[in-house]
This record gives C-alpha cells, sequence and structure tokens, in this order.
C-alpha cells in the first residue's frame, strides 16, 4: 500500500493534475491524505483523507504522517508531495535501490544536502523509527559559504547523526526554462516550485542579502578618511541593495 501525504494551500488548481498523475503512475488502491488550507471543502471528497491543518508547511506533513501511522503498516509506502508535485513515473519500492529513503535534493539551491519534501519516499516504519521531522533547524554551509537550514533540516540533522544512507534524487531536466523552477527530478517526479507563493528563491535571496553585505569592503576611499569614506560605503551599500532588489523582483 502507498500513502501520499500532501499539502493544498489557498489555490486548488494543482489539486486536478497532482490526483491525475497519481492515478496515473501510483499503484492501484494507494491513498491520499490532504491538508487543504483556504480550499473550497467539497474538495476534500477526491482525498482518501482531508483537513485544514494549522501551522507551518513541515508541521503539516508531520502531522499528517501521524494520520497515515493510525491507517498503516510499517512496511507500507510513505510518500510526501508538494501540492504543485507530482509523479511523471511508476512508483514502486524500486525507486528506494535498497536504502530507506529517496527525496529530491535541489543541489542547484545553493548546493542544498537536505530531503525535500516536494518528493520523498519512505516507508511507514522507517520514518517513525527515525522519528522523522520536516522542520527546520539542523544547518549546513551553501555554497556561498553562509548557514542556512530550510523545511527538510531536521530531517537531514537525523541522517546524518545516524550516519543513514538516502537516495538523492537530482534535477534531470533535458531544457531547463529556470535554473530552480519547473524542475523534473530522477526523471520520476515533477516540481513546479512556489506553486503556492511568490517566486523567490533562497539561491537569489541570498545572494543578493551577500552582495549587500560585501559592498561596503569593495570601497576604494579609506575607512579613516572622513566623511568621503563613510560616504562611498553608503552609496555602496545602497547600489547593492537596489541591484538585489531588482534581482528579487526579477525572480518572481
Amino acid at each position: 500500500m502507498l500513502h501520499v501525504v500532501t499539502v493544498h494551500w489557498n489555490d486548488d488548481a494543482w489539486i486536478e493534475p497532482q490526483l491525475r498523475f497519481l492515478q496515473q503512475f501510483a499503484p492501484a488502491g494507494h491513498r491520499v491524505y490532504a491538508s487543504l488550507n483556504g480550499i473550497d471543502p467539497s474538495f476534500a471528497d477526491q482525498f482518501h483523507y482531508a483537513a485544514d491543518l494549522e501551522g507551518m508547511h513541515a508541521s503539516k506533513l508531520n502531522e499528517l504522517a501521524l494520520v497515515v501511522r493510525e491507517q498503516a503498516d510499517p512496511d507500507d509506502l510513505l510518500l510526501f508531495l508538494d501540492g504543485d508535485a507530482f509523479p511523471i513515473a511508476p512508483l514502486d519500492e524500486s525507486l528506494l535501490s535498497g536504502l530507506p529513503l529517496a527525496a529530491v535534493r535541489r543541489s542547484e539551491n545553493l548546493g542544498d544536502r537536505q530531503p525535500h519534501p516536494c518528493f520523498c519516499l519512505t516507508t511507514v516504519g522507517f520514518w517513525f523509527e527515525i522519528e522523522g521531522d520536516w522542520r527546520r533547524g539542523y544547518e549546513w554551509e551553501s555554497s556561498i559559504g553562509v548557514p542556512v537550514t530550510d523545511v527538510g533540516g531536521n530531517l537531514l540533522g537525523i541522517l546524518t547523526e545516524r550516519n543513514i544512507a538516502w537516495r538523492p534524487l537530482l534535477r534531470s531536466n533535458r531544457v531547463d526554462l529556470d535554473p530552480l523552477w519547473f524542475g523534473i527530478y530522477g526523471d520520476v517526479a515533477y516540481h513546479h516550485g512556489a506553486g503556492f507563493r511568490r517566486k523567490v528563491a533562497r539561491h537569489v535571496e541570498l545572494v543578493g542579502n551577500s552582495a549587500v553585505r560585501d559592498a561596503p569592503t569593495k570601497a576604494l576611499i579609506p575607512a579613516s578618511v572622513p566623511v568621503l569614506g563613510r560616504a562611498e560605503r553608503s552609496v555602496r551599500s545602497r547600489v547593492a541593495r537596489r541591484n538585489a532588489d531588482r534581482r528579487l523582483d526579477a525572480a518572481a
């Protein structure tokens, strides 16, 4: 049995395509458990279980997994799936390649290391054996040297501290319309990206913030020079912030 956990927020546009692709590629008899926030209650009938859960995205995933545990066997497959994601190839245990967990890893997002909840396959028993947790907290160093955490951070921490190997599903797009959005991973999952929010990615935001932070260090006038030294640093910071904001607007 495959149990699918997903979250839809303030927009029902992704419900039909997600359920359609699950019907095509998930095993017969699979069950879908959803948090439907700001969605017409009539859509609840399309899911095995649906509720308007409170809290952040990661907490909703954790809570839905608890619901699954009440109805599942430990050997049943458990798939975490973002609302704007769906399978594009058959789903079965072979995707794990003999490992306890397979998940998207968005290395293209400044070297992200954590399993991403847009698509993560494991078993019900393994998830609760390790006390799986999608919340952020555990940190790693990004490719630009800035410590970061994000959804899936604590799961990465659990796997790292217990020395548990997992299968990363990496971006496999044949055509890239964007370096992060519209991603295909491991030729098995599609993730639209920011399907329920403004499209501002950390790889754009952190690079911009880093440029603002470093701008004063590029000043030519020594800081010891009265007025001019401080003025140049101020101008460089303002220009860097303006450029960073423009990049954010362009990426949205």
